[in-house]
């Protein structure tokens, strides 16, 4: 395994920890403040605080002005984060972290598997294979088994 490998498994391993506590966290929040909608927006707002920052002190603060000339089809991360924030703190108090966590990482596997196929905005293409679907339906069976 390259170093690379090595660090991205587990920078990945990592950011699934945080985005599983982001999540309580946020509904927490929500809570506080009385408004789920409110808390997605204090979340991006704190997100978007912290890479403007990073942006400008890495030197890439030009690259903001970029953005302007990309394909709109390029720019609905942030509505797609949006509903991934909202989601996330609202099913959480119903659903519980595990479930929550497992149906997120089933939609994934499955918009995944779809995206790696296709080859779709740009990544390398890998084919639905079975191995590919057994992956994705033993998500499936960690939803089913996190919940009843």
């Amino acid at each position: 395994m390259t170093n690379q490998i090595l660090i991205a498994t587990i920078l990945m391993a990592i950011t699934g920890a945080l985005i599983a506590s982001q999540a309580p966290i946020n509904a927490a929040l929500g809570r506080t403040i009385g408004s789920p909608v409110g808390a997605a927006t204090v979340s991006f707002a704190v997100g978007f605080a912290v890479l403007l920052i990073a942006t400008i002190a890495i030197g890439d603060g030009a690259s903001l002005l970029r953005a302007a000339s990309a394909p709109p089809l390029l720019l609905v991360g942030g509505a797609m984060g949006a509903v991934f924030v909202f989601a996330s703190l609202w099913s959480v108090p119903l659903l519980g972290v595990v479930t929550t966590a497992s149906l997120m990482i089933f939609g994934q596997m499955g918009a995944a598997l779809l995206l790696d196929h296709y080859g779709a905005f740009g990544v390398a293409q890998h084919s639905i294979n079975i191995t590919r679907v057994l992956s994705a339906a033993l998500v499936a069976a960690s939803v089913i088994l996190s919940r009843w």
